[in-house]
This record gives structure tokens, C-alpha cells and sequence, in this order.
């Protein structure tokens, strides 16, 4: 898990495999949900798909400079409603599901992006959502690439800084705010 990361520099002659989508998917469906509803579901485009070229689309523009790299595009919806009616905690549920997809992802040798810069109402028109289907994340998946792709020094400099987490001490609490539980 401490190897995940989400780098923009991504491959643009690297594959992702059918096989290697179709796993993580398969992470992203047995992800844990309230109540077993399911409330993920992905739209999905591999590079040279028109459902790519559609995705990208829908991606704002500092999004579309690096995304095109990406050996697939997804669009993560998560389904409010089903036939028992509103679906609780249907955010979370994508959000489970897409963290088990970006972790396959690391155990296939591929990086996640995700992002939240995209036009969900672009999405809805362009893929004829439901109503009860929300959009709410997009993904990108692909190989590593040098971050000299990237061309702008800024983004270089971005993608080569240290990664950083805040100290256990400051993440998890006991007996009351602010008081470390490990």
C-alpha cells in the first residue's frame, strides 16, 4: 500500500493489458459496501477506444495536458438508487471500490491517477446516465513514465518531490481530540 501514489507522468506507448483491467475491476466490484448494495460503477476507455477519446474529453484542461498519456481512462458513478430504493453511503462505496482498484493497480505493475477535475454533466450527456447515477471521480491508469514527459518544470519538480504522510500521532485519537491513540 505505501507503494501507491498517483503520478501524472504516465507512458504513452506502455499497454494496459484486458487482463490487467478486467483485475482491476474485479478488485473494484468485491470492494466492501453498506449493505452489500454495490453502489460503484466505471465507465471505461483504453487508449485508442473512442470511450477514451469521450472520457478525456470531459477532463479539464490541466487534466487533458497529461491524461492522454494513460493507458486507460474510467469514470467512477456511483448509483444512488437502486430497487429498495435510495442507496446510503453510496460516495463511500465508490470511494471503497476505487481504492481497491488503485491498489490491483499497483499489484499489476500500473499506476492511478485519480482526479476531480472533470465536467460531471459533460459525462452525464456524453454516456446517457440515469438520474440516480452520479459521477464523481475520474481515473486515470497507466505505466510509469521519466517525468521529463511532463515538459513543464513545475509539474517535473511535482511529480520528483518526496512523499509525505502526516505522523500516526496526529492521524488517530483516544479519549478525546488531538490525544494520540498509538
Amino acid at each position: 500500500m505505501a507503494q501507491r501514489w498517483s503520478p501524472r507522468a504516465l507512458d504513452e506507448t506502455a499497454e494496459v493489458r484486458p487482463e490487467q483491467l478486467v483485475a482491476l475491476l474485479e478488485a473494484a466490484r468485491w470492494a466492501a459496501s453498506y449493505g452489500n448494495t454495490q453502489p460503484a460503477r466505471y465507465l471505461v476507455g483504453r487508449r485508442g477506444e473512442a470511450s477514451f477519446d469521450r472520457i478525456l474529453g470531459t477532463l479539464n484542461d490541466g487534466n487533458k495536458a497529461w491524461a492522454h498519456r494513460a493507458g486507460a481512462l474510467l469514470i467512477g458513478v456511483a448509483v444512488t438508487r437502486n430497487e429498495k430504493g435510495d442507496v446510503p453511503y453510496a460516495e463511500y462505496g465508490l470511494g471503497l471500490a476505487s481504492q481497491n482498484l488503485a491498489l490491483q493497480a499497483v499489484a499489476e505493475g500500473l499506476v492511478v491517477h485519480q482526479m476531480a477535475g472533470f465536467d460531471p454533466l459533460a459525462v452525464r450527456r456524453e454516456f446517457e446516465l440515469p438520474d440516480d447515477a452520479e459521477p464523481l471521480v475520474a481515473i486515470a491508469v497507466g505505466t510509469l513514465a521519466d517525468p521529463e514527459v511532463l515538459g513543464e518544470d513545475w509539474r517535473i519538480e511535482r511529480e520528483r518531490a518526496p512523499r509525505s504522510r502526516i505522523p500516526l500521532a496526529e492521524f488517530a485519537f483516544t479519549d478525546r481530540w488531538g490525544s494520540p491513540a498509538v
